[in-house]
């Protein structure tokens, strides 16, 4: 005994070092989530605020090609005419080659902004030759070479009437500025006044002086500015100016009926340069600040009330340890916001999705361990609570580790490859994976080791929860079943499972979304709820018969159709208002026919991305057999989504792809923790029977898989009844994931492993009766440690 105390202090005196060396850690990083929290407020997506989103795509000419420099030069001409509009932030980045995204906050009119954005703005000044001969010439903004000298053409002017136009005299690199300004001395109104450059200044001063020539009322008196072959402003030259003088000093004004708006949107147009090369709109989404805030409403109950329901489920199941790891996932949801705003997140509808569900991330880190402590409590004869606890931390963290770098992965490539609110969702969730490992790992240690060394804690232990093996692994303690005695008949039920869910890919098809297809989705609210045949035969009424009409949300209708123009639109818009009453749009989303192909491409690549990811890694990190396993049964999953959405007609979108490539991750976590005990009784039991030592570890993770299961459960049924209507496919989606994956980590990826065990061996699997006595690991014994010292057993506080 004696020799045995000072290894003991020594235990002990570590032990404290490393709880305070965790404690400060803690300390630093709530210290730090605070003061960002309080400093740096998250930036909310369109999709929380309301505004538009504007994708446009450079395209290439025969003399300019549409390659990453031609788009940074014309990413600095939106910006400036998006800071002529007058909206407040702003964003506009290019993404990839030749894409430029275009978010325009509180902007609800996306016809206006597109026009503006998307005007080549080629600005020339021309000399006019007279009124064209055929008043119809050129009407409708078209032109036509005249029967002069080349370069002559025929345009309508601002009320319709065709001039004949002389080849252009300056271009927009001729000017250097322009400028609305309000005359309030003269009371002239408004104008614009426009600085041309030294060359520039000397061109314009001839064409007004030709121009000066002609009396007054004739249209060569008139000066066309032209910007995309149509004319923006034809103005008289003063009667002041005399002939062959023209206007000098590098300055002019143009005069007419403007109101503000129109000046600023002439001046703007002069000014902004020209697009180097032509660009094409195509993706356009708007979304009503009224749905946005609709949806950070729903989306904060539905976080608040899950994380409250999931709190009490532990807190019922682990009790003080239950208590405390919910003090920790107050602190994820702390460090988590403080991560996005620390990286200039921004956080979207679905990224609000993916903070709620990274909660039952951490709900899982959690659970591992206090199951793992449990086991350690059955194992050994006088345990601590504090020395049980150490053991479960240090047990549970390669499956901790392993399942949450899976999740990542998933993360990873939404982040990659998808777009738009559904990128969102792939950063949030990943900085939640990351939040929620350093709230169990550190935070909920931290609190766990101090309440356990207390000595009230330590002469009570069965207030901690984990004295306890709990109803669920007693019930299998006493019945001790051998689940996996005929494997081959689980793999059975489970290809039936699949053919029975995969044949609605094939019978009713897959409803994919815009996204996927193309098209134009626009949602309205009406003041009398209207009925969607009713609405599906006025549509065709007004010549749009292939429109797929739907009631969302409470009373909301949902129009798709193939891709609209806004003229359309407006028909479209129209049509419900004479049936709804006052019509509101809340949202209209235009994805154009070669980005839904792109999308529809991505997808495919990120699915089959994910199943090879999952596998390389779980080949490395186990090994092929359990990797093969892993796989396949995130096949069967994926595949039984699918078919139960395709049966349900319910939309593949971006969405579903979110909540896709999430199920994949969460199946390969129970994959991953139940195999991760396996490979930890192989190394103890080498010589038992495979089927039956991956029985035992079915039987001592099944804990661990219920409460996790109901912990997720908790989170998206919250989701699915109080999130916004879009996020309800998305909750059903994770929910059908969770039931399907818990069911096949079990009764997929075990039978198959063992499967594949058996003929990579050349035997079949063992078939024993009962189940007892065959000296492997037992469930009343899941651990199997090795007996412990007098001195550690008796430790105490």
């Amino acid at each position: 005994m004696t020799r045995s105390r000072p290894p003991s202090r020594a235990r002990s005196r570590s032990r404290s070092r490393s709880l305070n060396v965790r404690a400060l850690l803690a300390l630093a990083v709530m210290a730090a989530s605070v003061a960002i929290a309080l400093t740096m407020p998250v930036r909310l997506g369109l999709d929380l605020r309301g505004g538009t989103q504007i994708v446009l795509e450079t395209r290439s000419t025969d003399t300019a090609k549409a390659d990453r420099a031609a788009t940074d030069r014309t990413v600095e001409v939106l910006r400036g005419r998006i800071d002529a509009l007058g909206v407040a932030e702003p964003t506009i980045v290019r993404s990839g080659e030749n894409r430029v995204v275009v978010e325009l906050p509180g902007v609800q009119d996306p016809k206006k902004a597109a026009d503006v954005l998307g005007r080549t703005a080629q600005l020339t000044v021309h000399s006019v030759l007279g009124a064209a001969e055929n008043a119809g010439d050129g009407a409708g903004g078209t032109q036509e070479k005249a029967s002069g000298a080349e370069g002559d053409r025929v345009l309508p002017d601002e009320s319709g009437q065709s001039l004949r136009l002389k080849a252009a005299t300056l271009t927009g690199q001729d000017v250097k500025g322009a400028d609305a300004r309000f005359d309030q001395q003269n009371g002239a109104g408004w104008h614009v006044t426009v600085d041309f450059k030294d060359a520039g200044s000397d061109r314009w001063a001839r064409v007004t002086g030709e121009a000066a020539c002609h009396p007054a009322g004739d249209p060569e008196r008139r000066v066309a500015i032209v910007l995309d072959d149509k004319i923006i402003s034809s103005p008289q030259v003063d009667p002041s100016v005399s002939c062959g003088a023209g206007i000098t000093g590098g300055s002019t004004q143009i005069t007419g009926s403007f109101d503000d708006a129109e000046a600023r949107e002439l001046a703007l147009l002069i000014k902004g340069g020209a697009l180097p090369v032509p660009v094409e709109t195509i993706e356009q989404r708007t979304i009503g600040a009224t749905l946005g805030d609709e949806a950070i409403s729903a989306g904060a109950w539905a976080a608040v009330i899950g994380t409250a329901l999931t709190a009490l489920f532990i807190i019922v199941v682990y009790r003080l340890m239950g208590a405390l790891a919910t003090v920790a996932l107050l602190c994820y949801g702390l460090i988590s916001y403080a991560a996005l705003a620390a990286v200039g997140a921004t956080l979207t509808l679905p990224g609000l999705a993916g903070f709620v569900l990274a909660i039952g991330m951490a709900v899982d880190a959690n659970v591992l361990v206090f199951e793992r402590a449990r086991e350690e409590q059955a194992a050994r004869t006088r345990p601590s609570t504090r020395s049980a606890l150490t053991a479960g931390f240090r047990s549970a963290f390669s499956a901790i580790a392993d399942s949450n770098i899976t999740t990542l992965i998933a993360a990873a490539l939404l982040f990659f490859l998808a777009s738009g609110p559904v990128k969102g969702f792939g950063v949030t969730l990943g900085i939640g994976v990351l939040a929620s490992m350093v709230s169990a790992l550190v935070i909920t240690r931290v609190l766990a080791e101090f309440a356990a060394s207390r000595p009230a804690v330590f002469r009570r232990p069965r207030i901690t929860g984990i004295s306890s093996t709990g109803p669920v692994r007693d019930a299998l303690l006493r019945r001790d079943p051998f689940l996996m005695r005929r494997p081959r008949r689980w793999l059975a039920a489970s290809l039936v499972v699949l053919v029975v869910s995969g044949s609605g890919i094939l019978v009713r098809g897959l409803n994919f979304g815009i996204e996927f297809t193309g098209g134009r989705l626009i949602e309205y609210s009406t003041a009398t709820q209207v009925d969607p045949d009713r609405a599906r035969d006025a549509l065709a009424d007004a010549g749009f018969p292939r429109a797929v009409v739907q009631s969302s949300g409470d009373g909301d209708l949902t129009v798709r159709t193939e891709e609209l123009t806004d003229a359309e639109a407006a028909t479209v818009t129209k049509a419900v208002a004479e049936l709804g009453g006052e019509t509101e749009k809340v949202r209209d989303e235009l994805i154009g026919p070669s980005l839904g192909e792109e999308l529809r491409r991505d997808a495919l690549i990120a699915l089959g991305l994910a199943l090879a990811a999952q596998l390389a890694y779980l080949a490395v990190r186990f090994r092929l057999l359990f990797g093969t396993a892993a796989v396949g049964a995130l096949a069967h999953d994926v595949v039984i989504l699918v078919g139960v959405f395709a049966w349900l007609g319910k939309p593949i979108d971006g969405v579903f792809l979110a909540a896709l490539l999430t199920v994949i991750g969460y199946s390969v976590n129970d994959s991953v923790v139940l195999f991760d005990r396996v490979r930890e009784l192989l190394g103890k039991e080498r010589r038992a029977p495979f089927d039956r030592l991956t029985n035992d570890a079915i039987l001592q993770t099944l804990p661990r898989t219920v409460n996790t299961g109901m912990g997720a459960v908790l989170i998206l049924a919250s989701l699915a009844v109080l999130a916004d209507d879009s996020l309800t496919d998305f909750a059903l989606a994770l929910l059908i994931g969770v039931a399907v994956g818990t069911y096949s980590s079990v009764f997929t990826a075990s039978p198959l492993a063992i499967a594949l065990r058996g003929r990579d061996t050349g035997s079949r699997p063992a078939r024993r009766g009962g189940g007892r006595n065959h000296g492997t690991a037992r469930p009343a014994r899941p651990g199997n440690q090795p007996a412990t010292s007098r001195t550690e057993r008796q430790e105490v506080p």
